[in-house]
């Protein structure tokens, strides 16, 4: 990945959480009048482009989302163009905003584990983008972020701002504040070319139901590993210290450059066996050995709060060769043998697909262009409740492969949409979309909202 797109995806999607900052008075009256002076509590700003509630949006915060957009396609050929993303932009900011306020007085939080995972699922998706460690750290700095916890924390900030307007819409249907909105056949079929616009023409699609055969390794690799798992437990219980360093050295898995780190984890996050050793620990306890599908580990618990532990390991994995992949793959044979014969799918699942691997049992229906290749290239040319032949789909983790035995349940190829196809979704959208707007639209009535920011006006933002 090129550093200067991550230097543009950081400074577009932090730009606002760093910048933002209280308004002098909760009041509408106090707030009224543009502040004379250059900064509010000693935070330099660059000019207020609306308040709301007690909360300011600047301008900054304006250009920032108005850049985003021009570099994600949004066309301006002319002022007027500019002028008209510019407003539409600071709006959505204002309703943003506003349900963020409303998430608050309904007391509706992100939950830190949510948001945690969410940044974990974020790094480690950017840093694949990095041939190494040292590439990546020198993106952030040239985004403007001293270490990888700063940025951690401001991507933190800005995905909790965007979880809230969902998680509150959700609270108040349930709670029943929010009324059902009719949506009309005709605003179905007036949709309907809107949508097809787009959405684009029909993909083709599919869904399946798989039994995945990991590679496990031999009896005798299990022992080596539980002999070197042990080894290190037993150097921790004289240097309890060095867990971070071991970690960095010794564990095999992508949380080892970060000294074994895990982050924030809720109950049912891990498999069994680990999640109830970690919510059993103390803070800075080690923990014994614990083994799972993944190998041997060693936990040690950081901080805890309510629900909620922050945990570091360190993974032994038992090593797999190819006698071992050849033996996964004989036992693959022979499961879509037995299944072909006329084999209960659950039962076979239930005895031999690999929970550990984290791939579904039943794929209802998935976009056959973002299917992974081994899946194309497997399922071409397949039809329906075809059981296609064991392939083999590369475990970067274990440096072998495991084997899917797939069944196809659903085929829909490509070409134009139909009313009939679009109307569910084009009638849950629409729904949605009332309900949200009604809802900002009320918020309105009830905050106080002073708009600032003219784009139509000389000199008016960064053009």
């Amino acid at each position: 990945m090129n550093h200067r797109l991550l230097v543009a995806a950081v400074a577009f999607t932090a730009a606002p959480a760093l910048v933002r900052a209280q308004a002098t008075s909760a009041s509408p009256a106090a707030a009224a009048p543009a502040p004379a002076a250059d900064t509010i509590r000693g935070l330099p700003i660059d000019g207020i482009a609306a308040i709301v509630g007690d909360q300011i949006i600047l301008v900054s915060e304006v250009m920032t989302a108005v850049n985003q957009a021009r570099a994600s396609g949004a066309k301006v050929e002319s002022a007027a163009d500019l002028a008209k993303l510019e407003a539409d932009i600071l709006e959505r900011l204002i309703d943003a905003e506003l349900l963020v306020q409303k998430a608050k007085d309904e007391k509706v939080e992100v939950q830190d584990g949510d948001v945690a995972s969410a940044v974990d699922d974020q790094e480690k998706n950017i840093r694949k983008r990095f041939q190494s460690d040292a590439e990546f750290k020198a993106a952030l700095k040239e985004a403007g972020m001293g270490t990888i916890e700063e940025w951690r924390t401001i991507t933190g900030d800005q995905l909790r701002r965007d979880k809230m307007p969902q998680q509150v819409m959700q609270k108040l249907q349930r709670d029943g504040k929010v009324s059902a909105v009719n949506v009309s056949e005709e605003e179905i079929r007036d949709a309907f070319e809107v949508f097809k616009q787009r959405i684009g023409p029909k993909e083709a699609r599919v869904g399946l139901r798989q039994i995945v055969v990991a590679t496990k390794p031999s009896e005798a690799a299990k022992k080596r590993a539980r002999d070197k798992i042990d080894s290190l437990w037993n150097e921790l219980q004289t240097r309890p210290e060095d867990f971070e360093l071991m970690a960095k050295k010794y564990s095999m898995d992508g949380s080892a450059e970060m000294g074994g780190d895990l982050g924030w984890n809720r109950r049912g996050r891990m498999v069994p066996e680990f999640d109830r050793m970690m919510f059993s620990l103390n803070p800075g306890v080690v923990s014994p050995i614990v083994e799972t599908a993944f190998g041997f580990h060693i936990i040690r618990v950081d901080r805890v709060q309510p629900a909620e532990v922050k945990a570091r390991h360190i993974l032994i994995r038992p090593q797999v060769d190819s006698s071992d992949e050849r033996r996964a793959k004989e036992l693959a044979d022979s499961i879509v043998l037995a299944w072909r014969a006329g084999g209960s799918f659950d039962s076979l699942s239930v005895k031999f697909h690999d929970n550990a691997s984290g791939e579904d049992k039943t794929i209802p229906e998935y976009p056959r262009s973002e299917l992974p290749e081994p899946y194309r290239n497997a399922l071409e040319g397949a039809t329906l409740n075809q059981i296609v032949d064991p392939f083999p789909l590369p475990d970067p983790s274990a440096g072998v492969a495991k084997f899917v035995i797939a069944q196809v349940t659903f085929l829909d190829e490509a070409g134009a949409w139909t009313l009939n196809e679009a109307r569910d979704r084009i009638r849950d959208q629409l729904s949605e979309e009332r309900k949200m707007r009604r809802l900002i639209d009320n918020l309105k009535k009830q905050t106080y909202v002073s708009v600032r920011y003219d784009p139509t006006k000389q000199g008016g933002g960064n053009r």
